[in-house]
């Protein structure tokens, strides 16, 4: 995500509410790898099927030694809520706090504040999906690689070229082996042999302005897909997608927003060393203006639209990679928050239920307690938010007791 960007209802609530339960973290929570089985995950040849939370912040805050709490009262209180699975930033290229403070170059400092991260969703039986790299300018992104280009000398004609240009791709699959080799300082693991990391995800919300047909994104998800398993065959790979429809299955543009952002969907999943596939979900910016039964509607459409592809032309599993939605909209109340939220993970829930293809979903996002300077409108407090905690929880023990129910690799 960009940082610039009833009676009836109340059963609901009341319903998620009695299906919460007080999580504990089993003792073999991080034990294994988390693999795909045909359309499916699975954990020791058992169904997988999670709720999960971003936190892009993690490593940033747990730079500072000082800040590391805050990293461990998310991770904490997310286990407590029966959250099995973050995602989170592996990258932060120039600017404060910089991992990587120019091309090949890293601060020690923040390497650490990852290792720690890494430590304490072990500690707390957290899955781990890293990102390598950001579409947006936040944290440096394709922005910033395209910068030090031409710091080099390089002529780059657009931030684009990030997928294209040479020099940028042999910078970016330099930060890869980087990161995917790193030999963690705290548990004496390194990153590639640590099954605490469930995936590592080639780029948040990847955009090509430059070819809306998907064709130069698909080529590079390719290449870096390719690369990324060179280097590590034990973890999980995907693409980082929004879920924006492109030219192969031209009839299901017409589910998109009223725009393409130069990805497909269909083709740039169907890549072989891609293990699975993501959709994003932001009805108050994509379908804004519209009325909450619009967007709703909407939402499901997308949603449903995602998880038959996933099944039928993909097949392999689908995870809600992020969704929310901001107390800076129109008309925002908690109630409405907490609202959609149920909505959304009933549908997850009813998906999954048909079948293994619907894996799980990741809400945007989870703080600590005093992190409003970081609030982007969507920050969730589980300790000061009640309600949604309730919502959260009762979606994770709904998941559980159905991956449980299944006795045999879902079909």
């Amino acid at each position: 995500m960009s940082f610039t960007r009833t009676s009836c209802i109340s059963g609901l609530l009341l319903l998620f509410l009695a299906l919460t339960c007080e999580a504990r973290v089993p003792r073999n929570a991080n034990v294994g790898f988390i693999a795909v089985k045909g359309a499916h995950f699975e954990l020791n040849g058992s169904p997988f099927l999670f709720n999960g939370f971003n936190s892009y912040w993690l490593m940033h805050v747990a730079a500072e030694s000082s800040e590391r709490y805050k990293v461990t009262e998310v991770l904490k209180d997310g286990s407590a809520a029966g959250l099995s699975v973050c995602r989170t930033w592996a990258f932060s290229d120039g600017g404060d706090r910089a991992l990587q403070i120019s091309p090949g170059v890293y601060d020690e400092r923040v390497f650490q504040g990852l290792d720690f991260v890494i430590s304490e969703a072990k500690k707390y039986g957290v899955r781990l999906i890293l990102s390598f790299v950001n579409n947006w300018n936040d944290f440096g992104g394709k922005a910033q690689y395209a910068q030090w280009a031409r710091n080099a000398g390089a002529q780059i004609n657009s931030d684009d070229d990030f997928y294209t240009h040479p020099m940028l791709k042999s910078y970016y699959k330099n930060h890869i082996k980087n990161v995917v080799t790193r030999f963690n300082t705290i548990t004496r693991v390194a990153y590639k042999d640590d099954p605490t990391i469930m995936a590592w995800e080639l780029i948040n919300e990847p955009r090509d302005q430059a070819d809306y047909s998907g064709k130069t994104i698909n080529a590079w998800v390719q290449e870096m897909a390719s690369f990324v398993k060179s280097l590590d065959n034990k973890h999980l790979l995907e693409v980082g997608m929004e879920g924006f429809y492109g030219d192969s299955v031209p009839e299901r543009k017409q589910v998109n927003p009223d725009y393409q952002v130069g990805t497909d969907f269909i083709s740039n999943h169907l890549i072989n060393e891609i293990d699975f596939a993501t959709i994003h979900l932001y009805t108050d910016q994509w379908v804004s203006g519209q009325s909450d039964e619009a967007q709703l509607a909407w939402m499901q459409r997308w949603v449903t639209s995602h998880w038959e592809d996933a099944k039928t032309i993909l097949k392999k599993p689908l995870v809600l990679a992020e969704f929310g939605k901001s107390s800076r909209g129109q008309g925002y109340s908690l109630s409405s928050r907490d609202t959609f939220m149920s909505i959304v993970y009933r549908n997850i829930y009813n998906l999954a239920k048909e079948g293994g293809t619907m894996a799980g979903s990741l809400v945007w996002q989870l703080m600590a307690q005093g992190m409003e300077n970081y609030d982007d409108g969507y920050c969730i407090v589980l300790g000061q938010n009640p309600s949604t905690a309730g919502i959260i929880s009762g979606q994770s023990h709904a998941m559980t007791t159905l991956a449980n129910l299944v006795h045999s690799p879902l079909e």
